[in-house]
């Protein structure tokens, strides 16, 4: 897998430690520049500050939950550029209906395979 350009940067927020740390570990490895945080809040003041080019959003985080968080980015004329992936485990056919509601590109359901997310993040962030 080739490696993707050093400008490309992403937000991966999510409360369960392991897997921010399994995608910091993965999404490094790929060339991409990692930040993250581990609730709503700290994912908006970050985004704001740092203009990822993609955010991968849980849905059930203390703080702000990643809808309001996705919302609030997409309504925010100097966040709204920014991509959105909801990765969570709140049920597919939820997640399926939900993320367009809030202003998400795209979703992708835990448990999920790296490499469908890795996808979804190469077609994002071209």
């Amino acid at each position: 897998m080739s490696k993707q350009p050093a400008s490309a940067s992403i937000l991966v927020v999510d409360d369960d430690p392991e897997i921010v740390s399994m995608l910091n570990t993965r999404l490094t490895a790929r060339g991409y520049k990692v930040s993250t945080a581990s609730d709503g809040n700290m994912a908006l003041e970050l985004a704001r500050r740092e203009q990822p080019d993609l955010v991968l959003l849980d849905v059930m985080m203390p703080g702000k939950s990643g809808w309001e968080v996705a919302r609030a980015l997409k309504q925010d004329p100097t966040t709204q550029a920014i991509k959105i992936v909801m990765v969570t485990a709140i049920g597919a056919q939820v997640n399926e209906i939900t993320s367009p509601l809030y202003g998400a590109d795209a979703h992708v359901d835990k448990p999920f395979e790296f490499e469908k997310l890795e996808r979804v993040i190469s077609q994002l962030v071209k």
